[in-house]
């Protein structure tokens, strides 16, 4: 029996202990994670401010012996990343816009005219967002081409938007379905009809679902690569498919292409970071009914 009571009182004990560090030991674990899943793109930032010649040597270290900017030099000297960057922004903010305007207007048709019809059309929806990018490769590369698009900003925001399009509608269909419907009735009364009520009232109500969904869609943009490579070879490359023409069949200029991934990708997480919260609360904004 006294045994027995010791035991009880050490599982009380460790259960106690854990109530009491649970916060702490979450912390602790999450912290560790965060560092294992950053550390490859921290050494990409190291590499970048390492001298070209550290950058490729034999015997690496994680951190650099010296600090230099000459790789953010070269990569200038050596393409105009400039150009490539400014094409990733301009097709990826106008399919951007496209696709959360054509998209929640579909969604607020569905959500307040909804019928049978309207929810075999959410369904194809869901499905065509569920096919794989590679699977439609070559048949959007066929009808671009067709349309004498190639290599243009024209083809990847076309793109870009078809693809945004299904999310666009799945994701502003559940804010959408959050606004009352007295809403658009009373909007009704003072005169509108269901156009301007829709752009007057409906639309600056759901600003949180339209950041959100903007967001997102501008990130599967920016971060393309299978199509900007496919449907661009000069005018319209984007910083992806640029990026990647640092590494050829006999020679890899790391130390450039590292400075130039890490001038692709910092501002859009720097950015990610300060309206993380903006995100979440715009997700559960459209996940919660009530």
């Amino acid at each position: 029996m006294e045994s027995l009571s010791n035991t009880t009182q050490e599982k009380k004990s460790l259960f106690q202990w854990i109530r009491k560090y649970n916060k702490q030991f979450i912390g602790f674990i999450t912290t560790i994670l965060a560092l294992l899943f950053i550390s490859p793109y921290i050494y990409i930032i190291f590499t970048s401010i390492k001298p070209s010649s550290e950058a490729i040597s034999n015997s690496p270290t994680f951190f650099p012996r010296e600090f230099s900017i000459e790789n953010y030099v070269s990569m200038f000297d050596q393409m105009p990343i400039l150009s490539y960057f400014f094409n990733s922004f301009i097709t990826a903010f106008i399919s951007t816009v496209l696709s959360v305007f054509l998209g929640a207007l579909a969604a607020y048709g569905l959500a307040r005219f909804s019928s049978k019809l309207g929810n075999v059309f959410l369904l194809i929806t869901l499905c065509i967002r569920m096919i794989p990018m590679i699977s439609i490769a070559i048949p959007m590369y066929i009808i671009i081409n067709s349309m004498g698009l190639i290599d243009t900003h024209a083809a990847l925001i076309i793109t870009y938007t078809s693809i945004n399009v299904p999310f666009a509608i799945w994701l502003m269909m559940g804010f959408f379905n959050n606004i009352p419907k007295e809403f658009d009735e009373a909007a009704r009364i003072d005169g509108c009809n269901i156009f301007t009520s829709f752009l007057k009232v409906i639309l600056p109500v759901s600003l949180p679902g339209l950041a959100t969904t903007s967001i997102f869609c501008f990130m599967l943009a920016w971060n393309d690569f299978l199509f900007a490579l496919l449907l661009t070879s000069t005018n319209a490359k984007t910083a992806t498919v640029g990026i990647s023409e640092f590494l050829t069949a006999y020679n890899l200029d790391l130390g450039p292409m590292t400075a130039a991934a890490v001038s692709f990708s910092l501002p859009v997480m720097i950015f990610s970071i300060l309206v993380q919260r903006y995100i979440v609360s715009g997700m559960t904004l459209g996940s919660v009914k009530g």
